[in-house]
């Protein structure tokens, strides 16, 4: 009978070792876990805390309800999960795993015939003053959203202070916001989301936040926290904060020591390096989740991408190659999705920075709109930038923030990226239609268009970033070509060079604009910007670009009334 040891019984392991089951009935499966609780869904404890998931133990459920135990392991799929067992080392001369039992201290060595590694990563806790004040949390195992939530039932918090701006901070930032707490986020770097999102789309998540009582502290850093037992404030370079829950949501690292002493390679990243099989280093040793490194499919190069998607694609794969199988892991597209309150970010493939820094000659769009007919009740607006490759039209990526659907147009670019579809592609894929649930032409496909019309020349784009450094140039116009009761009620705010003529009056109005003057067209999502540059370009005015995305798009301040 083959032995077949996991390390680790969280995602990757235990679907690892579910999937060998269901491929060898007869082989001996042994899960070590050095935590008490098994298989639970990390990524749902910011909703526990919210309010959104009324018991902390659904995330550790089937569909049906029933727990995933030990016992439910062993009754229902043969598997010997050992609880409360850490791996200490690994002899892969031997074929054994040192085990210690936490509760006891008792040692002892478990035989393998082959290993699946899912050690998965840990949050980062930096070395500062005060970090191990009572009340500062990671957010990284359901006793810390335990904790979190019974402080919140006694009314012990009302200052929250959240470090890092990336998935887990802005989703503690809304379950503390819901929950009626002050919340501060500090992020490091000069924007939320650094990890992911280009400025443009970041600043209208950012100035979304601020609308939702959140205050971000962006290019700011933590030096301490304060407190004697509990921690009662947050010091960082500019700033002194009260606080009486902090929550460290600065990333994570990859659990790979025991590989490592163990003689297995790692990667530069500082994961365990895997082939496309999910194997180590070491044929009879597997490797996958957070604790691996992962190619990006459309750059080639390894990255550290912990997702639990991922890890449950990684454990899939492990436990059809443990029986024998061929099963390759293509890699990953660093696909993310995050709720904040009403406003949904979603990424997929290569950001704008992340092309330029890998040497693309590469071209980008950014188009509003809403995602279903505006006609439709529930029709809300969202705004896609699209990343291509200038000169094959592959796409490379994008990025996608509103309160309409974004999640299933980043997973359409997904689909595309993944078998390297162009924008001809994202155009041309025959997507449902009824206006219940979107356009006869998908956001997506405007997207698309927008890339083309760039490529032709017949659309001059600039981006929103690009026009608020031109917003004071003396010879640059910009031209509002919404009705006068869409400015009355919003306008780009410290604009002294704006003119405000009506689409429909422009061709009448000609008069008004200066042909030497560099004018930048817009409107709510620059449809009529675009319609504007056509009938400009068609007068003989020479210097007409759009504003792309619009007031919508438009992450800088407004002035309203």
């Amino acid at each position: 009978m083959k032995k077949i040891v996991v390390i680790g019984g969280v995602a990757a392991g235990l679907k690892a070792a579910a999937k060998a089951r269901r491929c060898d009935p007869e082989a001996g499966i042994t899960v070590l876990e050095r935590g008490e609780i098994i298989s639970y869904g990390a990524c749902g404890m910011p909703y526990y805390v919210s309010g959104d998931v009324h018991d902390i133990e659904d995330l550790m459920k089937t569909p049906v309800g029933i727990v995933r135990s030990p016992g439910y392991f062993k009754n229902v799929k043969d598997i010997v999960v050992l609880t409360q067992t850490e791996a200490t080392a690994i002899d892969r001369q031997a074929k054994t795993v040192k085990v210690k039992k936490l509760a006891t201290g008792e040692t002892d060595s478990i035989p393998y015939d082959q290993l699946v590694i899912a050690t998965g990563a840990s949050a980062i806790k930096p070395p500062l003053t005060g970090v191990e004040l009572g009340n500062i949390y990671t957010l990284w195992h359901p006793d810390d959203a335990r904790a979190i939530q019974q402080g919140l039932g006694k009314g012990t918090f009302k200052h929250a202070v959240i470090i890092g701006a990336g998935l887990v901070g802005m989703e503690m930032a809304e379950a503390l916001t819901k929950r009626q707490l002050e919340v501060t986020v500090v992020e490091m770097k000069e924007q939320l989301f650094p990890a992911f999102l280009d400025p443009e789309i970041a600043g209208i998540a950012a100035k979304y936040a601020a609308e939702k009582g959140i205050k971000l502290l962006t290019g700011e850093k933590v030096e301490r926290f304060i407190g004697e037992t509990n921690v009662t404030g947050v010091a960082t370079d500019k700033h002194m904060i009260p606080a009486d829950l902090v929550v460290l949501a600065m990333g994570a690292r990859p659990n790979a020591e025991l590989a490592k002493a163990a003689g297995l390679a790692i990667g530069a990243t500082g994961a365990i390096v895997v082939d496309d099989e999910m194997r180590t280093s070491d044929p009879d040793i597997f490797a996958g989740g957070d604790c691996v490194e992962n190619i990006n499919i459309i750059s080639g190069q390894k990255v550290f991408a912990p997702m639990g998607s991922t890890a449950n694609k990684h454990g899939r794969v492990i436990g059809e190659n443990l029986c024998g199988g061929h099963v390759k892991f293509r890699g990953t597209l660093n696909t993310v999705v995050v709720k904040l309150h009403d406003l949904t970010v979603g990424k997929t493939g290569l950001s704008e920075r992340d092309a330029k820094q890998l040497g693309y000659e590469y071209i980008t769009a950014m188009v509003a709109g809403p995602d279903k007919p505006h006609y439709m009740p529930g029709a809300k607006l969202i705004t896609i930038k699209l990343i291509a490759e200038a000169k094959t039209g592959k796409v490379l990526g994008i990025q996608a923030v509103g309160e309409g659907e974004v999640a299933k147009r980043v997973d359409v670019v997904a689909a595309v990226l993944t078998l390297g579809g162009t924008i001809d592609d994202l155009f041309a894929i025959d997507l449902s239609y009824a206006p219940p649930y979107n356009s006869p032409i998908d956001n997506v496909a405007v997207a698309a268009n927008a890339v083309m019309n760039k490529l032709a020349g017949k659309l001059k784009g600039i981006s929103s970033l690009a026009a608020k450094e031109k917003m004071t140039a003396e010879q640059t116009i910009f031209l509002d070509v919404r009705t006068p009761d869409e400015c009355k009620q919003i306008r780009l705010a410290d604009c002294p060079n704006i003119k405000y003529i009506p689409l429909g009056q422009l061709r009448s109005r000609l008069a008004e604009l200066n042909k030497d003057d560099e004018i930048v067209a817009f409107c709510k999502i620059s449809l009529r910007g675009y319609e504007a540059e056509g009938i400009l370009e068609g007068a003989g005015f020479e210097n007409v670009k759009v504003m792309e995305g619009g007031v919508v798009a438009w992450p800088f301040s407004y002035e309203k009334g």
